[in-house]
């Protein structure tokens, strides 16, 4: 059966909007040059919460509504791959936190005791937190549940994908840079480290590197079944794929200053995503296709892809007619 919709790219803003599609009565195929373990989503943290995207009037509506439905998703997580799990935003005041942000989650002033060392500030928080692999392989099933395709595939042109269906849609994150031909994205480069967890339940995002530590440097750790992912880095510019055993080594040890453990945690592997950032914000818009068919473009999502992946793939998917 012929697809009336080509989704170009596998990530998670791809298969959320294929799913929307495919639930909507359209006859979806996503083509994607990676499989899940090769897209950057995959190498996501994931935590929700809005990280270098823009444009803030809209980013509000889009994290709000992904953070319902995520809501949701957690009360099943060994299907879905989302929990809702504790932790601490260091550095950070509870004033200072965007309004919807306060109500879409579980937010308060941390205690002096809740706070890691040096720091005097910060917001314990209760969100959700997302096994990426685990959560981009239940996409895909709920796809091809409602009868949608994934098919590996790279695309030189757009054209190739309209040649296929009369709906396009294009969330080929930073691979948008040459199907649409759009200059303003730029890689930011994040490296990651899987270890053996030795006991931490608790998230943890720190405002910097650390006293030795720059802006390219960003210190987390999430804890996730059978791993805990340490990080990382925001390199701009950087579309280096591979990790960098330097990198690595400072990663782990400014974990290990505020939870020593980690030291020696057996290193279980790296990970290396290049987040698609847009000076101008994500890009949601639609233009005709040649012979009267329809692009969408839902792409340019920074380092909150995922949070705002449910609200984008919606606002994505209002362009497009219903079958």
């Amino acid at each position: 059966m012929n697809p009336d919709a080509v989704v170009v790219g596998g990530g998670v803003s791809g298969l959320m909007t294929a799913v929307l599609l495919a639930e909507r009565g359209h006859r979806v195929r996503v083509w994607t040059r990676d499989d899940i373990a090769g897209t950057t989503s995959s190498v996501a943290g994931a935590l929700w919460w809005p990280y270098r995207i823009e444009p803030k009037e809209l980013v509000a509506a889009w994290s709000t509504a992904t953070w319902e439905r995520m809501v949701r998703w957690a009360g099943h997580p060994d299907r879905t791959g989302v929990r809702l799990v504790s932790g601490i935003m260091a550095g950070t005041r509870l004033e200072k936190v965007d309004a919807w942000t306060r109500r879409a989650g579980e937010l308060r002033t941390a205690r002096p005791e809740e706070l890691p060392s040096g720091h005097l500030e910060g917001v314990w928080a209760r969100l959700p937190l997302v096994d990426m692999p685990a959560h981009l392989a239940w996409l895909r099933r709920r796809l091809e549940s409602a009868g949608g395709t994934v098919e590996f595939r790279r695309v030189q042109h757009l054209d190739e994908a309209a040649a296929a269906a009369p709906l396009v849609v294009n969330c080929a994150g930073l691979g948008a840079r040459e199907l649409a031909g759009d200059c303003g994205l730029v890689a930011v480069r994040g490296q990651v480290v899987w270890v053996e967890n030795p006991g931490i339940r608790e998230w943890l995002v720190l405002p910097d590197g650390g006293p030795d530590g720059g802006p390219e440097q960003l210190t987390y750790l999430f804890p996730q079944p059978g791993r805990l992912v340490l990080g990382g880095t925001a390199q701009d510019g950087d579309e280096n794929g591979e990790p960098d055993p330097a990198t690595a080594r400072e990663i782990v040890a400014r974990c290990a200053r505020h939870h020593p453990a980690i030291a020696d945690a057996r290193v279980l592997g790296h990970r290396v995503g290049l987040r698609p950032a847009r000076a101008a914000g994500v890009r949601i818009e639609s233009e005709p296709l040649a012979g009267g068919g329809l692009l969408v473009h839902n792409y340019g999502h920074g380092g909150a892809g995922l949070t705002v992946g449910w609200g984008c793939a919606r606002a994505a998917v209002a362009l497009v007619p219903r079958p």
